[in-house]
């Protein structure tokens, strides 16, 4: 029992291995073990045990640093306006006295001056394909046939209601005229027995003294007078009546044939629209037309660019909306040669912070332009005046111009200074107020370095 007491003792305790004191009271074995040392183990084993207490070391030696550097940089963090960095990164430029050009560049697209869109006037299937995107036309050539089963069965209805309408005016015309040579054929008749009545009427009274006629006879003959001459003024009026009537119904008439008529001749040039001709000399630029293609009422079909000049279009930013006016000018290098423009047309409406701008041609368009093409422009926005000027750079976006970094004397620092900018251009500045010619400052990003008050230089 004694051995298996001692060896539990030096060796393990309910089954843990012993590797350093705990300091824990005990008895017996327990109380022996504790006192005696534990000897490092020799070996691979002496290997291991090593590489486990550097490693613990590493880690705890590593997390110090990092709680370290980290105080450090958190002490920069909360003092930190100056900073410290190598002149060598940064764009350092002296203010200096200067001629600023008020210009900008802009960057548009050529388009032709003027062009005419050709839209389908009737709808209808296209059956022939005439010309081709890129050919010169001339004005009234034919571009694409269509067809149009409908319109060409409404034509052939309106023409037979002409028709038939010029056929009852006909009809009441040749009533009127044979009611008009009724009326005057009674007139005449009325006329002829009131004459040859009267004649009759003077014998028979010259005979009565002989006892050649009676009383009977004249009064007679007088009766048929009064009734013929009662018989003419009633086909007087008859007729006064029918050329008034006759007059008003062939003219309602004439004014619904003409009607008809017109109705007819649009119809018929609906019809003749089917063959879609260029309005003007030009260009095709886009024909959206396939053989075979059903085309609706009204729908665009393509676009004739005339060939009377091109113009510019250019996008600009918003911030010079207000100081953009009709008549300032741009330049432009096209090729070996320079040419001028001026501001012909301003877009206000303001998309995605930008405008539209029309420019054109002061004198004759290059020759060999294309529209499409791309060009570069310095548009003028003001004559050229001297003033301090600093080199545009990237420290605008990072400050909006309101402060600048400016080098001090010696060169070992730089602080921020207030200043007032006014114009620039692609390449300068204009220096109101805060700065002097011949201080320097620094023009590149600022980044990071725009929550700093100094900046030390290397």
């Amino acid at each position: 029992m004694g051995a298996p007491g001692s060896s539990s003792a030096e060796g393990s305790v309910g089954g843990v291995h012993i590797v350093k004191g705990t300091g824990v009271g005990g008895t017996g074995g327990m109380g022996i073990g504790m006192d005696r040392r534990v000897e490092k183990p020799k070996g691979w084993k002496g290997w291991v045990h090593r590489a486990r207490t550097d490693r613990r070391a590493w880690a705890a030696g590593v997390a110090l640093l990092a709680l370290t550097g980290g105080a450090v940089v958190l002490t920069q963090t909360q003092g930190g306006q100056t900073v410290r960095v190598a002149e060598s990164r940064l764009t350092v430029a002296t203010v200096s006295q200067g001629t600023f050009e008020d210009f900008i560049p802009v960057r548009g697209a050529v388009e032709p001056l003027n062009s005419v869109y050709l839209d389908s006037i009737e709808g209808g299937r296209v059956e022939k394909k005439l010309v081709e995107v890129g050919q010169k036309v001339k004005a009234g050539q034919p571009l694409v046939e269509l067809s149009n089963t409908q319109l060409q069965l409404d034509i052939i209805s309106r023409e037979a209601q002409v028709m038939e309408q010029i056929n009852r005016l006909h009809d009441t015309e040749l009533q009127l005229e044979t009611n008009r040579i009724s009326n005057q054929r009674e007139l005449a008749e009325c006329d002829y027995n009131v004459s040859w009545l009267s004649k009759d009427l003077e014998r028979k009274t010259a005979l009565i003294k002989t006892g050649a006629s009676s009383q009977r006879d004249i009064d007679i003959i007088r009766d048929q007078i009064k009734w013929y001459e009662r018989r003419r003024d009633l086909t007087l009026e008859t007729m006064r009546t029918t050329d008034k009537m006759r007059a008003s119904q062939y003219t309602e008439m004439q004014d619904s044939t003409r009607r008809l008529e017109e109705n007819l001749a649009m119809a018929r040039k609906n019809l003749d629209s089917l063959v879609v001709r260029a309005p003007v000399d030009g260009q095709i630029t886009v024909l959206d037309v396939e053989i075979g293609q059903t085309k609706q009422k009204g729908e665009r079909l393509g676009r004739i660019d005339r060939d009377d000049g091109f113009k510019v279009q250019a996008q600009m930013d918003e911030f010079y909306l207000s100081r953009l006016e009709l008549g300032q000018t741009a330049e432009a290098a096209i090729g070996a040669g320079e040419y001028k423009l001026k501001v012909a047309k301003i877009y206000p409406q303001v998309r995605d912070g930008q405008f539209q701008v029309d420019l054109e041609f002061l004198g004759a368009a290059p020759q060999d332009i294309r529209s499409g093409q791309t060009l570069q422009m310095r548009l003028k926005l003001g004559a050229a005046t001297t003033a301090l000027l600093i080199p545009n750079g990237g420290f605008y976006q990072d400050t909006g111009g309101d402060w600048i970094f400016v080098v001090q004397p010696g060169g070992a620092y730089a602080e921020k200074r207030r200043v007032h900018l006014g114009r620039r251009n692609a390449q300068m500045i204009e220096v109101r107020d805060g700065l002097a010619a011949g201080d320097r400052v620094i023009v590149s990003s600022y980044g990071d370095l725009a929550r700093m008050d100094r900046i030390e230089l290397n």
